[in-house]
C-alpha cells in the first residue's frame, strides 16, 4: 500500500480522532458489539442451499469483505475472519426466541453506539458518525481491524506514516491559528 492515496487519507483522518488509548479500547469493543447488534436480526432471514444455511448476515459481511479487498488485502482477510466469528455468535443468539434475541440485538446496537460517544467525549473529538454516518458505518469495521494490527505491532511502517501525517496536520493547523 502506498503512503499516499485515498486509503492513507482515510486512515489518517480516522486515526486523528482516535489517539486516546481509552477511545481506541472502547472502539475495539464497541464496533464488534454494534456489528453483533446489526447481524443478529440479519440471521433471521436465511436459506438452505445444499445443506448449508446462508443468511443475510453472511451476505452482508461478504459484501463488506469485497469492498475492503479494494482497500487492503491483509486487513480485508483479517476482517473476514473476525466478521465470520461475529456472524457465528449472532447466529447462536438469533435462533433464540424473538424477545431474547431482539433484546440482545438492541442492547448490543445501542450500547455499542453509546460506548463510542463516551470514547469520543474522553478524546474530546467529534465522532465521524455525526459528520458522515454512512461512511462511518461502512468504515468502522475496517478501522477496527486496522487498530488491531496496530495494537499487536503489525505493519508499524504504516502507522509511523499515519502518525507523521497527523503531526503535519496538527502543525499546519496551529500555524493557521
Amino acid at each position: 500500500m502506498s503512503s499516499d492515496g485515498k486509503l492513507m487519507d482515510m486512515l489518517t483522518d480516522y486515526a486523528a480522532s482516535h489517539q486516546h488509548p481509552f477511545n481506541v479500547c472502547v472502539h475495539a469493543i464497541g464496533i464488534p458489539t454494534i456489528m453483533l447488534g446489526v447481524l443478529i436480526p440479519l440471521t433471521w432471514a436465511s436459506v438452505e442451499i445444499s445443506g448449508i444455511t446462508i443468511n443475510l448476515a453472511h451476505i452482508a459481511m461478504l459484501g463488506f469483505f469485497a469492498f475492503y479487498m479494494t482497500l487492503d488485502r491483509q486487513f480485508a482477510i483479517a476482517f473476514l475472519v473476525l466478521a465470520m466469528l461475529i456472524v457465528t455468535v449472532a447466529g447462536v443468539i438469533g435462533v433464540k426466541p424473538m424477545a431474547t434475541s431482539g433484546t440482545i440485538a438492541a442492547v448490543a446496537f445501542f450500547g455499542g453506539y453509546a460506548a463510542q460517544f463516551i470514547g469520543h467525549a474522553v478524546e474530546k473529538s467529534m465522532p465521524v458518525l455525526v459528520k458522515h454516518p454512512i461512511q462511518a458505518n461502512l468504515a468502522a469495521p475496517f478501522f477496527m481491524v486496522v487498530e488491531m494490527f496496530k495494537i499487536i505491532g503489525l505493519r508499524d511502517e504504516l502507522f509511523d506514516a499515519i502518525q507523521a501525517k497527523i503531526a503535519i496536520r496538527v502543525h499546519e493547523k496551529r500555524a493557521l491559528e
